[in-house]
């Protein structure tokens, strides 16, 4: 193995083994920290936690985990992903876990980049945009687990850490991998070695992949990827060889979303209009009234592609929390969709969509799935995957995918093009 990646959710995660397999790596992503080696051929692997809202220490813990099984592969660099909208609390946990890897590892520049242009994620000035919005409005400062109310990452991360924080601006990214590199030295030989890379477009990611060749921990979102294989490459370590990914012909199809995304909520409403959708009564599953059981007999029962999802809009999820408190309600709804993928799976469905970081976590988990063939991408940011002979599943973050996504991966999940 030569590139080693540590993601912080499932989503992201296959969001980042796409990025890398779209660029010749022979790619497995891997749910948790694996209790054995990973396959020889393994080019780029990508351990996939649930890390992102947990606390701190434990978050740190399991990174570190993740880390000594990398390199136990023989990785030479190592990635921490987290998500292009940099999804994060004051208390981390982007940054903590950060620094302890660079710790382990004792690396003193570290770059972060959440940068994914495919996806209107772009970095200037320090500052982080979601097309032409900045972060702080659009629509993340709404999240109900990680509210994004500040768009400078350079003032957020310093929130986060213990080191300091240096910057290297997008003036001096258009020069080149070159100026990259020495930017970074000096940041980091001034002290700041926790350092936000500016990056507007795919190329600009391709300088600083360039830059970052030496560099034996790279952060950011899986953008961040795209110029990583390249060195490989260049170094002649990249066997360029197919995986041979094939679609699941057999079986049904159903989705599962629990996002509530400005993106998500329109995936939704889109694929009302054509095809059976069944809202998920987030108070009627905290009190016990609907049951996994049951949704899942309605989807077996439907024509189609059928969804079933708790989005809703900001002031609805505020006021579930608000009656039952945030971890109660986010517990009960991971639990709920956790148990509908294994019903759904019984009843049985062979290609299974699930959007929304958090429930796909769930979903992963309650499928206890282990290891995912890295397919065809649906849309970008999102691969179709196989995580077993009878089963193929596409993670989406919750603001990816266009507006027919549900309708397009139940299509590729199926082998079509």
């Amino acid at each position: 193995m030569l590139l080693g990646c540590i993601g912080d959710d499932f989503t992201g995660s296959s969001d980042l083994a796409n990025t890398l397999a779209k660029q010749g790596m022979r790619t497995v992503q891997y749910t948790g920290v694996p209790d054995a080696p990973a396959a020889p051929d393994v080019e780029a692997g990508v351990v996939a936690l649930k890390s992102r809202s947990i606390p701190a220490a434990e978050a740190i813990a399991l990174s570190l985990k993740a880390l000594d099984w990398l390199k136990a592969q023989g990785c030479r660099q190592f990635l921490f992903k987290y998500c292009s909208t940099f999804d994060s609390t004051d208390e981390g946990n982007i940054g903590p876990v950060a620094e302890a890897l660079a710790a382990a590892l004792g690396e003193d520049a570290v770059i972060f980049c959440p940068v994914f242009p495919a996806t209107g994620r772009t970095l200037v000035h320090g500052h982080l945009f979601v097309a032409d919005r900045l972060l702080s409005e659009s629509g993340m400062q709404h999240h109900p687990l990680t509210p994004m109310t500040d768009p400078d990452i350079r003032r957020v991360l310093a929130r986060q850490v213990k080191g300091s924080v240096g910057h290297v601006s997008y003036a001096e990214v258009a020069k080149g991998a070159a100026a990259v590199e020495a930017a970074l030295q000096r940041e980091s030989g001034a002290g700041r070695g926790l350092i936000v890379v500016d990056a507007l477009s795919d190329a600009d990611l391709m300088t600083i992949g360039e830059a970052a060749a030496s560099r034996k921990l790279v952060t950011g979102g899986s953008g961040i990827a795209m110029g990583l294989p390249a060195n490989f490459r260049k170094a002649g370590l990249i066997s360029g060889a197919s995986s041979g990914w094939q679609g699941q012909g057999e079986g049904r199809t159903a989705a599962v979303c629990g996002s509530c995304s400005v993106m998500t909520q329109k995936q939704v409403a889109a694929h009302r209009q054509t095809s059976p959708a069944f809202e998920i009564d987030a108070d009627k599953v905290i009190s016990g009234e609907l049951t996994a059981q049951a949704v899942a007999d309605w989807c077996l029962a439907q024509q189609g592609l059928p969804l079933a999802y708790s989005s809703a809009d900001p002031a609805r999820v505020r006021a579930v929390q608000e009656r039952h408190g945030k971890e109660k309600a986010a517990a009960a709804l991971e639990s709920f969709f956790a148990d509908l993928a294994r019903c759904l799976v019984a009843g049985g469905v062979t290609r299974l969509i699930s959007a929304g970081g958090e429930t796909s976590g769930a979903v992963v988990e309650g499928l206890k799935l282990g290891t995912l063939e890295i397919g065809p991408e649906i849309d970008p940011g999102v691969p179709a995957m196989r995580a077993g002979p009878g089963l193929v599943i596409a993670l989406k973050s919750g603001n990816f995918g266009a507006e027919d996504f549900f309708a397009k991966a139940a299509r590729r999940l199926e082998g079509q093009a």
